[in-house]
């Protein structure tokens, strides 16, 4: 044969030994004896018929957590008007904001000599540990003896949708793997009923879009699966009429089989990923609606979140995210859309305070005392902070609302290995920069993952010909707020 006439087709479709082989070969190879965290997952586990694709692997070192709810407040909470106090933006309110403090920096709704914008609420200290907290957080002020308050954080984004994605991700861009994603990669899951990493929203969506949640170059079954908070929590879960468990459980069978033949034969991890997908439905359509039920839940828990359990909410969503951690799964996150307050800063947190601070101190009494706060990571924050000057002008108008200030914000954590009860990080006297421990977005996540076992420069996956990780090439653990 003329190698000249040799197609590319026909190169792919007789290579001797099949270049889906070569690739299948390859991921093999990454599962080392040991199954550590940082080996590629078996692409052939749903194939073989194992129960539960994603088994628990043990971590690089014992870690305090074993499970992450993320408490994600979309939009960017003010951050001087909830956790950072600062007397000196009240007694400046109405003065331009010194050129020095700003350095030359521009922002999108900012003219140069924006007027400083005082603390929309008081402030006042609580618990043994005597924080400040605003009047706009009664509820975690009862629990403030259990968080760790961080003030000091820092990102690289303005914009919602990439700071989002970076948050979530390590990268401003779609296509990289989630924080939960990287985690279940890590370690597994302990159900095999239910996914090992589930989304919920309490609105319609948020900038970042699915990217937020997604497995980037993972394996597929690694991504967030997103349940609805009110009805059915995955839609098309529920056989249609006329089709019963017996029908289901045979219709699955062929289809199973009829996948397994093709991964055998083509050696696609994306007919792997679809056999598990396939099969976790089988196992949601009983799992799924027990779940969702919260007949079994005390009236006095429902009060404790403020939960009606007939109505979608934030509170209902904490509620779900325990139940999820109790049943094994992995990571939860809850985003909550509103809290970008370019107009009436103090409307907007009065706003989503009054939806998000009862639910979310409520579950940190509730995993307390139900055992599981030493073993679930809970992390609450949003993307970036707010500029402590309006953004409208030098002389405070109608809108009184805040810009997107990524230089300084605040994020609390409780749980699984987290030290209770502290303040870590200071900003100057303004608000406007980090002055003290900064905690940039990759040092955070090196800090969850460490909580978990996981040693973020050592959770690689192998993509296009050189090591990944979450935290690029940066990323420090934050020890000062360890237990």
């Amino acid at each position: 044969m003329n190698l000249l006439d040799i197609t590319r087709r026909h190169f792919f479709g007789e290579c001797g030994i099949g270049v889906g082989k070569i690739a299948l070969a390859g991921l093999l190879a990454g599962v080392e004896a040991s199954g550590s965290p940082g080996s590629a997952p078996d692409p052939g586990a749903a194939a073989r018929g194992e129960r539960g694709v994603l088994p628990p692997r043990p971590p690089h070192f014992p870690g305090r957590a074993r499970a992450v709810i993320q408490l994600f407040m979309a939009g960017a909470p003010s951050q001087l008007d909830l956790f950072d106090h600062k007397p000196r933006l009240a007694a400046m309110e109405g003065q331009p904001i010194p050129p020095e403090v700003i350095g030359g920096q521009r922002y999108a709704f900012i003219r140069p000599d924006a007027a400083v914008l005082g603390p929309r609420f008081p402030f006042a200290r609580h618990g043994q540990c005597g924080a400040e907290l605003s009047a706009a957080l009664p509820h975690l002020a009862k629990v403030v003896d259990d968080i760790a308050i961080v003030r000091s954080c820092r990102t690289d984004q303005f914009n919602h949708a990439p700071a989002q994605i970076f948050m979530n991700c390590g990268f401003a861009q779609p296509g990289r793997p989630s924080l939960g994603s990287w985690v279940t990669y890590g370690l597994g899951c302990e159900t095999a009923d239910l996914p090992a990493f589930v989304v919920m929203s309490t609105g319609a969506g948020i900038s970042g879009g699915a990217a937020t949640w997604s497995s980037g170059f993972l394996p597929g079954l690694h991504a967030g699966t997103r349940f609805r908070n009110a009805g059915p929590p995955i839609l098309n879960v529920e056989s249609p009429a006329g089709v019963d468990g017996r029908l289901a459980a045979d219709t699955l069978g062929v289809v199973t089989g009829l996948n397994r033949q093709r991964l055998a034969a083509d050696g696609d991890a994306g007919i792997a990923t679809r056999i598990a997908a396939y099969e976790m439905a089988h196992r949601l359509q009983t799992s799924a609606p027990e779940l969702m039920d919260l007949g079994s839940e005390t009236a006095e828990t429902l009060a404790l979140y403020g939960c009606d359990p007939a109505e979608s909410s934030f509170a209902r969503a904490c509620l779900v995210a325990r139940r999820l951690v109790e049943r094994g799964v992995r990571f939860v996150t809850i985003y909550h859309e509103g809290w970008d307050g370019h107009s009436d800063v103090a409307g907007n947190v009065r706003t989503n305070t009054g939806k998000t601070d009862r639910a979310s101190a409520a579950l940190v009494t509730d995993l307390e005392r139900r055992g599981l706060l030493d073993s679930t990571l809970v992390v609450w924050g949003g993307e970036f902070g707010r500029t402590p000057m309006v953004e409208a002008s030098a002389v405070l108008g109608r809108s009184q609302g805040r810009d997107h200030h990524p230089n300084a914000f605040t994020m609390w954590l409780a749980g699984g290995g987290i030290r209770g009860g502290i303040t870590h990080g200071e900003t100057d006297e303004l608000g406007f920069h980090v002055v003290r421990d900064e905690v940039h977005v990759h040092d955070l996540q090196a800090t969850v993952l460490h909580c978990l076992g996981l040693d973020h420069e050592r959770l690689t996956f192998r993509h296009q010909g050189r090591d990944f990780r979450l935290t690029d090439v940066h990323g420090r653990v934050v020890s000062g707020i360890l237990a």
